[in-house]
């Protein structure tokens, strides 16, 4: 065989093993910021276009003492794309630092829409421990980006922001 052809070859092995390297999980004993993304919550969402979306599968994990970021899926398939994220967000933090109008087109108080009854906390068995979070998350403001619009086979670059069902504006 030709040394060019050898070459060839060789490069086209290495980059399908480039390839593979890139699709396969990494592996690391420090882990990454993919990891701990436990808390399984389940909510509907109020869709920019007024009809309700989902729900959608929301696997949680705080990043501070003031916020907590979510990963949004549409089901809970090992291949369901991700389709948005939430950010959790103190409501002292929060409304301190967004002004209202802001605020009333954007955010959502947690507890108004944990009280709506639609949130669901998943995969917790002690009812103590679900309330406990409830509780915690009744204590934040949140922010929706839905990244993939439903129906497309593909992200086309809309960015949207729903909001909770039952949405409260706020006047102070």
């Amino acid at each position: 065989m030709h040394r060019s052809m050898r070459s060839m070859i060789m490069m086209g092995a290495l980059s399908l093993l480039a390839m593979g390297m890139m699709i396969t999980p990494a592996m690391s004993e420090e882990g990454g910021p993919a990891d701990g993304f436990g808390l399984h919550v389940q909510a509907p969402h109020m869709m920019a276009d007024g009809t309700i979306g989902g729900p959608y599968h929301h696997y949680c994990k705080g990043i501070s003492d003031e916020m907590i970021q979510c990963l949004l899926f549409p089901s809970t398939d090992p291949k369901a794309p991700l389709v948005g994220i939430e950010y959790f967000v103190g409501k002292e933090l929060a409304r301190k630092e967004i002004p209202l109008i802001t605020w009333n087109r954007n955010f959502h108080d947690h507890a108004v829409e944990i009280a709506g009854g639609r949130v669901k906390i998943l995969d917790i068995a002690d009812e103590n421990k679900v309330k406990e979070i409830a509780e915690a998350a009744g204590k934040t403001d949140g922010i929706i980006f839905h990244l993939w619009p439903e129906g497309k086979k593909v992200p086309d670059g809309t960015v949207s922001i729903p909001n909770a069902i039952g949405h409260q504006f706020r006047t102070e």
